[in-house]
Protein backbone atom coordinates (compact mmCIF):
# COMPACT_ATOMS: atom_id res chain seq x y z
CA UNK A 1 0.00 0.00 0.00
CA UNK A 2 1.16 3.62 -0.87
CA UNK A 3 1.45 6.86 0.82
CA UNK A 4 -1.13 8.09 -0.98
CA UNK A 5 -3.53 5.46 -0.46
CA UNK A 6 -2.73 5.23 2.83
CA UNK A 7 -3.57 8.74 3.66
CA UNK A 8 -6.65 8.92 1.98
CA UNK A 9 -8.70 6.26 3.67
CA UNK A 10 -7.31 7.35 7.19
CA UNK A 11 -9.16 10.79 6.63
CA UNK A 12 -12.66 10.74 7.14
CA UNK A 13 -14.23 14.04 8.56
CA UNK A 14 -16.99 11.78 9.63
CA UNK A 15 -15.06 10.95 12.41
CA UNK A 16 -12.77 14.24 13.20
CA UNK A 17 -13.53 16.27 16.07
CA UNK A 18 -14.86 19.09 13.46
CA UNK A 19 -16.29 21.67 14.99
CA UNK A 20 -20.47 21.63 13.77
CA UNK A 21 -20.89 24.75 11.75
CA UNK A 22 -17.72 23.55 9.62
CA UNK A 23 -19.91 20.51 8.90
CA UNK A 24 -22.55 22.33 6.76
CA UNK A 25 -22.42 22.86 3.65
CA UNK A 26 -21.42 26.81 2.25
CA UNK A 27 -23.87 29.16 1.26
CA UNK A 28 -24.61 28.95 -2.85
CA UNK A 29 -24.33 31.40 -5.31
CA UNK A 30 -28.10 32.05 -5.21
CA UNK A 31 -27.81 32.10 -1.27
CA UNK A 32 -25.18 35.02 -1.54
CA UNK A 33 -27.74 37.39 -4.63
CA UNK A 34 -30.55 37.23 -1.99
CA UNK A 35 -28.74 38.12 0.73
CA UNK A 36 -27.12 40.84 -0.61
CA UNK A 37 -30.64 41.95 -2.47
CA UNK A 38 -32.06 41.89 1.49
CA UNK A 39 -29.53 44.36 2.45
CA UNK A 40 -29.84 46.94 -0.39
CA UNK A 41 -33.18 47.48 1.08
CA UNK A 42 -32.92 50.83 2.89
CA UNK A 43 -33.61 49.91 6.93
CA UNK A 44 -34.92 46.52 6.81
CA UNK A 45 -31.42 45.89 5.25
CA UNK A 46 -29.36 47.65 7.61
CA UNK A 47 -31.94 45.35 10.61
CA UNK A 48 -31.48 41.97 8.72
CA UNK A 49 -27.73 42.44 9.01
CA UNK A 50 -27.53 43.46 12.83
CA UNK A 51 -29.80 40.24 13.61
CA UNK A 52 -27.46 37.85 11.50
CA UNK A 53 -24.48 39.44 12.99
CA UNK A 54 -25.34 38.53 16.94
CA UNK A 55 -27.79 35.45 16.42
CA UNK A 56 -26.14 32.54 17.35
CA UNK A 57 -28.05 30.33 15.01
CA UNK A 58 -26.72 32.06 11.99
CA UNK A 59 -24.14 30.57 9.81
CA UNK A 60 -20.48 31.30 10.52
CA UNK A 61 -19.91 33.25 7.47
CA UNK A 62 -22.83 35.12 7.04
CA UNK A 63 -22.39 36.70 10.71
CA UNK A 64 -18.83 37.22 9.75
CA UNK A 65 -19.52 38.82 6.55
CA UNK A 66 -22.54 40.68 8.47
CA UNK A 67 -20.32 42.07 10.94
CA UNK A 68 -17.85 43.37 8.18
CA UNK A 69 -20.85 44.91 6.50
CA UNK A 70 -21.73 46.59 9.51
CA UNK A 71 -18.68 48.41 10.01
CA UNK A 72 -18.02 49.52 6.32
CA UNK A 73 -21.54 51.27 6.72
CA UNK A 74 -20.65 52.38 10.04
CA UNK A 75 -16.85 53.96 8.53
CA UNK A 76 -19.06 55.50 5.49
CA UNK A 77 -21.65 57.21 7.93
CA UNK A 78 -19.08 58.54 9.66
CA UNK A 79 -17.58 60.03 6.70
CA UNK A 80 -19.99 61.09 5.21
CA UNK A 81 -21.04 63.30 8.69
CA UNK A 82 -17.52 64.51 8.34
CA UNK A 83 -17.77 65.97 5.09
CA UNK A 84 -21.45 67.24 5.48
CA UNK A 85 -19.81 68.80 8.77
CA UNK A 86 -17.11 70.92 6.85
CA UNK A 87 -19.59 71.71 4.03
CA UNK A 88 -21.73 72.90 6.13
CA UNK A 89 -19.66 74.66 8.65
CA UNK A 90 -17.73 75.91 5.58
CA UNK A 91 -21.55 77.39 4.30
CA UNK A 92 -22.71 78.89 7.24
CA UNK A 93 -19.58 81.01 7.94
CA UNK A 94 -19.88 82.22 4.77
CA UNK A 95 -23.12 82.90 4.58
CA UNK A 96 -22.87 84.49 8.20
CA UNK A 97 -19.96 86.87 6.82
CA UNK A 98 -21.86 88.59 3.96
CA UNK A 99 -24.64 89.55 6.98
CA UNK A 100 -24.87 92.82 8.98
CA UNK A 101 -25.65 91.84 12.47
Amino acid sequence: MNLKQKTSSNFNPDYMNFPEEFKKPPLTLGDWIINLIITKIPLIGFIVLIIWAVDKSTEPNKANWAKAELIIRLIGFLIAMIIVSVIGIGFFTNFSDQMDW
